[in-house]
């Protein structure tokens, strides 16, 4: 029975949790309570609970609450220990020399990409460069579609419901685009990214699954768009899926094709 009533509190913090995005960085008790379907008492709880270790920071003036620097910290900690890096980083460097492009390796937070690991073989045009924990948006880069193509429909549905922003005049900003590029990345194993995040930036990107068969993470090559016209991102396509899928196999990835997660 304790161990039971445990768990529940556990959800409804994770339930609290849940509630920030990158465009609701900012909540109050009320917000977080609705959004929740938590009890205001409850939920008021749950927040002192998590202010109280550092997973959430109040702004006094406003009467708000946001993700607190504890979080940052323990996912820098999950990033340094993930086996990712360490298996993925010789794939990223011969893809790099193989395209003569920047390489981006990236995982997916659920809602957005988070760089981890970059190789510059493109010298030329403008200045494509990550650092490690850089985020980026998951609906208009090919790292992140092709690591959204893969995920539950409730996953891909909340990050529409986020809101799609226009970042250039080519990001899909019609949730039903969007939905129809995911079917067809899933349908030819990755994602184009054309100029959608960035005028003259280019990409083609592969999804990446773990042990359990999962996409988390994604590849992709990168250049300007003078260079990395739409029939050089589809040649270099077989490329980036082939580094996509030995860096799946060393992580323990069964080979074949990622599949859509499908409703969750």
């Amino acid at each position: 029975m304790v161990e039971t009533k445990s768990i529940k509190t556990l959800g409804k913090l994770i339930d609290v949790l849940d509630c920030f995005s990158t465009t609701d960085r900012s909540l109050s008790v009320s917000d977080i309570a609705r959004r929740s379907s938590l009890p205001r008492s409850t939920a008021h709880r749950a927040i002192m609970a998590l202010k109280e270790v550092g997973f959430l920071e109040q702004d006094r003036a406003r009467e708000e609450y946001r993700l607190g620097l504890r979080l940052f910290q323990l996912g820098t900690t999950v990033l340094n220990s993930m086996d990712l890096q360490r298996v993925a980083r010789p794939f990223v460097e011969a893809l790099s020399t193989l395209a003569r492009a920047s390489v981006h390796l990236c995982v997916f937070d659920g809602e957005r990409m988070v760089f981890v690991e970059r190789s510059l073989g493109d010298p030329s045009g403008p200045s494509n460069d990550t650092i490690t924990m850089e985020i980026s948006p998951c609906f208009c880069t090919s790292v992140g579609k092709a690591a959204l193509a893969f995920q539950p429909d409730a996953i891909i549905e909340k990050v529409i419901a986020s809101g799609l922003i226009a970042y250039t005049p080519s990001t899909m900003t019609r949730p039903d685009q969007l939905r129809a590029e995911l079917g067809a990345i899933r349908a030819r194993g990755y994602a184009l990214d054309r100029e959608e995040h960035r005028i003259n930036i280019r990409c083609v990107g592969a999804p990446i699954s773990n042990s359990a068969g999962r996409v988390f993470a994604a590849v992709s090559a990168s250049g300007p768009a003078h260079r990395m016209t739409e029939e050089m991102q589809h040649m270099l396509a077989p490329y980036v899926v082939g580094h996509a899928d030995a860096i799946s196999r060393r992580l323990g990835s069964v080979a074949g094709w990622p599949q859509h997660a499908g409703p969750n």
